[in-house]
């Protein structure tokens, strides 16, 4: 599970991990963070008798940077879409995201529900849920790095200290957590500059739509749409990085038969802080 392997999808050469044999679960990550992320999960999925894979995502070193600079969440519905025919994925298939993964999630079962027969997202509700909260002024507060990343600030101040900025991200948004594994990994996704470059590239795009690329006008339609897929939702009590009161009426704004979850004891890296509940809760929503 830990050797990173290869795979050409949408125009990019993938790096993901992987572990198990059976219908595909694909796990996809958020910021700041890489495949190493889903540790815990992808061995459980891969005994529920999941083919798991976690893919690092677009500009997340060793996955390439993309010529086009898209970055927007259909470029990131596209990709899953593109890995679940690279690996061949049936209708049997699943999607797990966390943070910018759970917009991948969202928009990719809503674009092509054929694909996704269940879906979990984490940590990040539907954009509709987070409408009328985000600009509370204590959320804003929590969101302040969205916005300096897309400054000429952005880049030093990340890269500056060894990347001291995501040790003390962490540390806000999943207090009491030792984060000192998953930061080795994360640190060497992004310490090239183009990576760098790319993963702020993402909040660049949520809010300047002038940087969509059309290419992924399809499935940019769907990037705040309400599927038919169930989804399971999780968010940690103790998300420093999204307050869980974000996620109160969350179930209202999911597809139909889906499922919400507020786990005590966990911050913004509920699958990482709580991984056995994560996992238990994740196979059985998934073999329901």
């Amino acid at each position: 599970m830990t050797v990173i392997q290869t795979v050409e999808a949408n125009g990019l050469t993938f790096g993901y991990l992987e572990a198990g044999r059976g219908p595909l679960a694909l796990c996809l990550h958020g910021f700041p963070d890489s495949a190493h992320t889903w540790r815990h999960l992808l061995p459980a999925l891969a005994d529920a008798g999941y083919h798991a894979v976690a893919p690092f995502q677009r500009g997340y070193a060793p996955t390439g940077v993309p010529a086009d600079g898209a970055y927007q969440t259909g470029a990131l519905a596209a990709d899953a879409n593109a890995l679940h025919e690279a690996f061949g994925g049936g209708a049997d298939a699943v999607l797990i995201g966390h943070d910018w993964g759970a917009a991948a999630t969202y928009a990719a079962t809503a674009h092509a529900p054929s694909r996704w027969r269940r879906a979990v997202a984490m940590a990040v509700p539907p954009i509709s849920a987070l409408a009328s909260g985000f600009f509370d002024y204590d959320q804003l507060r929590r969101s302040f790095y969205m916005f300096l990343v897309q400054t000429p600030l952005g880049a030093p101040a990340v890269a500056a200290n060894d990347m001291a900025f995501l040790d003390r991200l962490w540390a806000d948004w999943s207090p009491g957590y030792d984060a000192a594994e998953d930061l080795t990994h994360v640190k060497a996704c992004l310490r090239e500059p183009a990576n760098l470059d790319a993963a702020m590239g993402y909040y660049a795009a949520m809010f300047d739509p002038s940087r969509h690329v059309a290419a992924y006008a399809a499935e940019q339609e769907y990037a705040g749409a309400r599927g038919d897929r169930p989804i399971l939702y999780l968010h940690g009590r103790d998300d420093g990085c999204l307050a869980a009161s974000l996620a109160g009426n969350v179930a209202a704004h999911l597809p139909p038969g889906s499922r919400a979850e507020i786990l005590p004891g966990a911050g913004h890296f509920v699958h990482l802080e709580r991984p056995d509940a994560v996992n238990t809760l994740v196979v059985e929503w998934l073999a329901a």
